[in-house]
Formats: structure tokens, C-alpha cells, sequence
């Protein structure tokens, strides 16, 4: 990604010969044949072909094709069964156990895949018990700064009516299980716009592009994308491209392997996508098979959200490029993804003990047992419980478990897997606006900053408002006391001040990119019922964008992520900022240790099948055993299977 506001000159031929870049050594050399290994010390230094990594064998790679697909050993899809047990029926009944007392089960994690496998086990007849380490709130990923919930929690913005989504924001329709359990569990679902839409609910990618110093509608660019793809250098062939097309493109030999086949034909398909490719990394894959050079790879980073995790992969963005498109119906919920878990958590509330991290976990022929440790964040002292079971089942992520104990050792291939499995970062940064500015047309603004002090809406035009900080929050409409002294100063220090005001958004929905910080925004589907206000989702990043956010406290992260939305919205959205923001650094909390399992290059062959392997009475699941990693569909898959697993050894 170049960041020079005037971008590269651009290139009308090859570019020039030279060494491996850092990306190169990075992220080609994962698996590369005939790649460069080169050593730290800089020129001069000694290379030394890499070692080429080994096909996986086809076994393997039919396994990892079935996780994918949810198929069992026969290539029979599973989720009908699954849906089946989760919505109507529950666990089957095992012949010649009429009578038979259950089992005691113990659930570590009370995430979404811990709470649906509490229901489904108690329905069958057993008596669990739900260990979880958060004294406040069950859910784990899913989580909604909100007034109220199940948390009880106080109000998080200066307009209590408001919330916002520090977790999973977005439920794709293709996703049958969740979308199910939310029909079966009586909850409203709304369309979440992934695209901006205008007032009658239609796309019109409206939203803003805003690179190397270039702004530009998402609709306009389609239609014309030379003057962005000409600021990253990239060769001719592709400066009338526009970025989400040559990434179809490069996908295209890809989804030929799967495209229009079912049943065996489409599991074998499947097989040979992650034979081929799964030892590449984006990178790899963008470079070696799709032959793109690093610029026009810099373009489709940055448009298309690549750009961090070039270095992980290509199996794991290609599994979701089929899934998150501009074609693919996604939902929300009314009031946040949060009441999904009041709504399963209420069918178990007791039978979960909260404040409670598990320390050491030992299992064997006699049972399972747990040391658990009180957070010790409440008045109470910190306290010390042990639960017995005959079998538990683990849904805490392994970047978690990798601190938990287990005698006796598990096996070589899932202790690999708790040590390696990789789990990236993602950072969010919400700020609350007293008005939605971003769905205003020209005329709103003038009489918006007509009412703030006469003649702002033109001192804003030339570029003469002050640049102390005097205006945040200035609106009438904006309730006092909240911008502190702090993020005042704070601000008026990260200001950028510009003559350069764009036009009005006028957009409903949908979100921005841009080449600052803050990579992502995104503007809310639907207004919040009683408020003129909004929350805006400032800064959605991942990866070393996330980790970079991660270096500020609130009070100055709050202040950058603003300056970062007006640098592509404008100057004057500071009037209706209250001082009040979230943010969630996963990779920080201390009950998730990250965003999600994105896998490495080869680890879906290497790791996943000792990722959702039992080990004698031990049960493992959470989305990072499914192919689904940080979607809700892939904890309930697993949430099913486990208790399947569980109930099946009665």
C-alpha cells in the first residue's frame, strides 16, 4: 500500500529487476518451491533455497474438504441432521438407555457453542454443569455495548437507546443453523447492509473509496477506477480494472475445482483446491498462480481488504471471498447479536457458573476433573472450586487452553495444534454522533451548522474553523459533559485541517475504505428507535492494522479514530461527536486471546483434524474447530456435533 498522498508515477511497463522485498521473503517463502530463504543480515547475506513443502496426502485433504462442506465420512451433508436435533427433535435416544441415568458433563465456555450444547445435552437427560471465567457476561465473541442484557449493564453512550456491536455484527443468510435458531428461538432479523443502499432499500454504492489522497464513490470507481489504480503503479492491463474484479479473477481456476458439482464430485473438488493450494499463502497464491505483480496487489489490499493478511492463507480468504460479496443477504438483530445469547443463555441461566477460570483440567477412566479460580475483580476474595464430571467438553479458543494444564498430556497432534494454531487480531473503534451526518444531503448540513454558529457551513468550505478543539461536540443536539479536557487536546494535536470538504455522504448502511488507519468504516444499517443519533463503527481493523491501534488508551484512541473518519467524511462531523466511544481489542481480552483461528498457510491440513478430534472423554468445540472461524454458524456446528459425541458414549 503506498501511502504518499500523490501516490507512485504510474507504470506502463514491466517493472524494474530487483531483490526480494520483505513481503516477498515473508509471505512467499512459506511454501514456495524455488523461493529464496534469506537471512536477517541484511546484503551480502547468504541465500539458500527454501524447502519446498510436500503435497498433502489425499485422505487428508478429503477430511479438511468434509469440515468444509459439514459432510460426513460417507460425503452425506450433515446439517439437515443438525438442524433436525437443534430445532425440532434434540439429541436422538440411544437404544437400551430408557431409564439410564445421564451423564455428568462439564462445559468449559459459555460462548454461543457451550450454551447450545448445555440445552441440547440437559434436554437428553444429562446434568451439566457451565464453567466460564467472566464474572459480567456470557457469549464470548458476541458482544454488544449495550444499556441492559443479561449483564445488567449501565449505559455504555451518552444516549442510553444506543448500542453497537463490539463482536459478530453481521449473520450471512447462507448460514442455515444460526438463522434457524434465531427463527426457533422467536427473534426479529433485519437486513444488515453490507452496501449502502438509498431510501427505498436499493444498493447504490454510495460510499467513499479514499486512497493516496484520491476520493471517490464506490459507484464511480466501477465505472471509471483509472485514477486509483493509476496512483498504486499498476501495469497497464489493469488500470481500467476495477479492484473487486481482478480479484474474481485471480479466484476464477479456483472456483472452477468446485463450481457447479455435488455430492462426491463436489467434496473431491474441494479435496484438490486444498491439495493444490493449501500450503500457499495469499501472497503466494496472488503472485505465483494469478501472476499479479506487488502493485496491483497493493491496489486489491487496500480496496478489497487484503492487505493484512497477504501473509496468512489463500484457503481461508478464498472460503470467505464466497461468502462476503455484495450478492450475499446478510441479517442483524434488532437491539444487537447480544440478545441471540440473552435468548440462550435464559434456557440454561442454571446450570452456569460464572467467575470461574478453569486452571488445570485432568481426565482419565475415573472421570474428568477441573480447577477453577475466581477473577477476583468483585469485593469477594478470590476463591478456589473444583467440578467432577465423566466428560467435558472444551470450547475456549487454544490460544486459551494453551495456558491451561492437562494431565495427562494430550495427544502430540492436539498439543501442536493448542501451541500453534494461529489466531489473529482485530480491533474495533465506535464513536457515538448526536445526528446520523452521514446520512445528510448538502441542505442538512447548512442548516445544521447554521444552527451550531452563522456562517460555519462556509468557514468549514474554506478551511477556517479553529483548530483547537472548541468545536467538538458544538451541536445543541450534542448532550454536555462528555468530550473531556483530554481528548481536546488530544484531538486538536491529531486534527488534520483541510480546504478539502467532500460532498455530503448521503449513504444508509455500508462502509469505506481508506489507506489511514482507521482501513474500514461503516455506517449502521438502521437507526436506533426514539434517537436522532448513531453509532459509527470509526475503525475495523485487523491483523498489524489492529495491533497498531492497540498501542493507544481511549482517550487519545478515540480522538485519532475521529480524525481518521474526517479525513474522508470531512472536518465538520466533529460538531455532532459526544465524547462518548467503545472499543474491543480482541487480541487484548482476556477471555478471547484474539479475533478468531485465521490459519497459517498448511495448517488446514497440518492441524485441523487433531483441532476437532475427542481425546478420550475431553470434547473440543468453538468456531476455531470448524471451518468457520468468527462466525456463530461454526461454534453451533460444533455445538451439535460435540454434544452428539457426548451423548453417543451414554
Amino acid at each position: 500500500m503506498t501511502n504518499s498522498l500523490s501516490g507512485p508515477d504510474p507504470v506502463d511497463g514491466p517493472e524494474p529487476a530487483r531483490g526480494p522485498s520483505r513481503r516477498t521473503v515473508i509471505a512467499g517463502t512459506a511454501a514456495g518451491a524455488g523461493a529464496l530463504a534469506v537471512t536477517a543480515s541484511g546484503a551480502g547475506a547468504s541465500q539458500t533455497p527454501a524447502r519446498p513443502a510436500s503435497p498433502s496426502d489425499w485422505d487428508t485433504c478429503m477430511t479438511v474438504a468434509r469440515a468444509i462442506l459439514v459432510r460426513d465420512d460417507d460425503d452425506l451433508p450433515l446439517v439437515p441432521r443438525y438442524a433436525d436435533i437443534l430445532l425440532r427433535t434434540g439429541l436422538p435416544r440411544p437404544r437400551g438407555t430408557a431409564g439410564r441415568p445421564g451423564r455428568k458433563v462439564l462445559i468449559v465456555g459459555a460462548g454461543p457453542a457451550g450454551l447450545i450444547a448445555a440445552h441440547l445435552l440437559r434436554q437428553a437427560g444429562h446434568r451439566v454443569t457451565v464453567i466460564e471465567a467472566n464474572g459480567n457476561r456470557v457469549g464470548g465473541r458476541i458482544k454488544t455495548f449495550r444499556t441492559g442484557g443479561h449483564e445488567k449493564a449501565p449505559a455504555p453512550f451518552a444516549d442510553p437507546k444506543q448500542y453497537a456491536e463490539a463482536g459478530a455484527m453481521r449473520i450471512p443468510g447462507s448460514h442455515p443453523l444460526v438463522t434457524g435458531l434465531m427463527d426457533g428461538l422467536g427473534l426479529e432479523r433485519r437486513p444488515f447492509h453490507l452496501v449502502d443502499v438509498d431510501a427505498a432499500g436499493r444498493p447504490a454504492y454510495r460510499t467513499w473509496i479514499f486512497v493516496n489522497g484520491i476520493r471517490v464513490r464506490r459507484a464511480d470507481y466501477a465505472r471509471g477506477p483509472q485514477a486509483v489504480n493509476r496512483s498504486f503503479g499498476v501495469p497497464t492491463a489493469y488500470e481500467s480494472v476495477p479492484a473487486a474484479q481482478i480479484v474474481r479473477n485471480a479466484f476464477a481456476p479456483v472456483r472452477r475445482e468446485i463450481e457447479g458439482k455435488e455430492d462426491r464430485e463436489l467434496v473431491e473438488g474441494w479435496a484438490r483446491v486444498i491439495q493444490r493450494y493449501g500450503h500457499m499463502s495469499m501472497f503466494r497464491y496472488l503472485t505465483e498462480e494469478a501472476g499479479l505483480d506487488e502493485r496491483t496487489i497493493d491496489l486489491i489490499g487496500t480496496v478489497e481488504n487484503l492487505t493484512s493478511r497477504l501473509h496468512l492463507a489463500f484457503v481461508h480468504s478464498f472460503i470467505g471471498a464466497s461468502l462476503i460479496s455484495p450478492d450475499t443477504a446478510f441479517f442483524e438483530l434488532p437491539g444487537g447479536t447480544a440478545t441471540l445469547v440473552d435468548a440462550l443463555y435464559e434456557r440454561v441461566e442454571d446450570l452456569v457458573r460464572l467467575d470461574r477460570r478453569a486452571t488445570r483440567i485432568e481426565h482419565g477412566d475415573g472421570g474428568v476433573t477441573i480447577d477453577t479460580v475466581s477473577e477476583g475483580r468483585g469485593p469477594g476474595p478470590v476463591r478456589r472450586e473444583t467440578f467432577t464430571g465423566d466428560a467435558a467438553i472444551i470450547t475456549v479458543p487454544f490460544s486459551g487452553l494453551r495456558h491451561i494444564p492437562v494431565v495427562p498430556a494430550l495427544s502430540y497432534g492436539k498439543r501442536r495444534a493448542v501451541t500453534e494454531l494461529h489466531y489473529d487480531a482485530a480491533t474495533k473503534v465506535l464513536l457515538e454522533f448526536s445526528r446520523r451526518w452521514w446520512e445528510f444531503d448538502e441542505a442538512d448540513w447548512k442548516r445544521e451548522l447554521e444552527a451550531v454558529r452563522p456562517g460555519l457551513y462556509r468557514k468549514y468550505q474554506l478551511g477556517q474553523t479553529p483548530a483547537d478543539g472548541s468545536l467538538l461536540g458544538a451541536h445543541p443536539s450534542v448532550p454536555r459533559g462528555h468530550v473531556s479536557d483530554s481528548q481536546r487536546v488530544h484531538y486538536a494535536a491529531t486534527r488534520l485541517v483541510s480546504r478539502d470538504q467532500p460532498e455530503a455522504a448521503g449513504v444508509i448502511g455500508g462502509g469505506s475504505a481508506t489507506d489511514n488507519p482507521n482501513r474500514f468504516v461503516f455506517q449502521p444499517s438502521h437507526p436506533v428507535e426514539g434517537s436522532p443519533g448513531g453509532v459509527l463503527l470509526a475503525s475495523y481493523s485487523w491483523s498489524d492494522d489492529a495491533l497498531k491501534w492497540d498501542s493507544f488508551d481511549d482517550e487519545e484512541r478515540y480522538p485519532r479514530a475521529l480524525a481518521g473518519v474526517q479525513d474522508v467524511f470531512g472536518q465538520r462531523i466533529e460538531v455532532f461527536y459526544t465524547g462518548v466511544g467503545r472499543t474491543q481489542s480482541w487480541m487484548r481480552d482476556p477471555y478471547a486471546y484474539g479475533e478468531a483461528s485465521v490459519l497459517l498457510p498448511g495448517q488446514h491440513t497440518e492441524l485441523l483434524p487433531h483441532v476437532r478430534g475427542a481425546e478420550g472423554n475431553l470434547h473440543f468445540a468453538g468456531c476455531h474447530t470448524s471451518v468457520k472461524p468468527a462466525w456463530i454458524e461454526g461454534a453451533v456446528e460444533s455445538a451439535v456435533r460435540t454434544a452428539l459425541e457426548v451423548h453417543s458414549a451414554r
